[in-house]
């Protein structure tokens, strides 16, 4: 608050021919509330603030086999990406007779081929999430039982293989329908030989 302080002094004698001065004034403003206000907003902005949090993704690297020995692959489709937004399929284990389909990254591609291979998990999530709204399951009893239906045997398993030509945001992009899809069996593999010349013989020679 502001105080107002005089500077007249009266003597207490009045003289014939006196002359009466203004009266000097002078403010002082008490900055005390203000200060206390500047701590309440600066408490408040702390508290109610939501701090960006890390995201990450989950990333299933396979077990090299101490003996070299290819690892057995069952239900399990394969994409290669490559150079120029270019994405190549396979189903099952690659064998000499294997040839590459081409696909993109539109809905009716990759996400469409996942949803076609994987529709049994995904029909299982959906009655799933259908009864914990009906039930008030908890989230994370719905969670556990999702991951239980991903990682069954009969449930699809996605490898995805990159050439030196495919762009990082591919793969991110590809996992990213991984995760629409549901697919919970997924890994990064490294793309063999055969593989690679497959998708050369797929792409003009410049």
């Amino acid at each position: 608050m502001s105080e107002v302080q005089s500077n007249e002094q009266d003597s207490g004698k009045k003289g014939k021919h006196s002359k009466v001065r203004a009266k000097k004034q002078s403010t002082h403003i008490d900055m005390t509330p203000m200060v206390d206000l500047a701590f309440l907003l600066l408490t408040f902005f702390m508290l109610t603030t939501t701090f960006g949090k890390p995201k990450t993704m989950e990333i299933n690297m396979p077990v090299k086999d101490p003996n070299n020995k290819p690892n057995e692959v069952n239900n399990a489709l394969t994409f290669l990406l490559s150079g120029g937004d270019k994405v190549y399929w396979y189903y099952g284990e690659l064998k000499p007779t294997t040839t590459l389909t081409p696909t993109d990254f539109s809905s009716n591609g990759i996400r469409k081929l996942l949803l076609d291979y994987n529709k049994n998990a995904v029909s299982k999530i959906k009655e799933l999430r259908a009864k914990a709204e009906k039930t008030n399951m908890a989230d994370t009893t719905l969670k556990r039982m999702e991951v239980d239906v991903k990682g069954e045997k009969e449930s699809l398993m996605v490898l995805v293989k990159t050439d030196d030509k495919a762009k990082y945001k591919n793969v991110i992009d590809a996992l990213d329908e991984l995760n629409i899809t549901m697919v919970g069996k997924y890994a990064l593999v490294d793309i063999g030989k055969q593989e690679f010349d497959l998708i050369n013989k797929l792409q003009p020679a410049k």
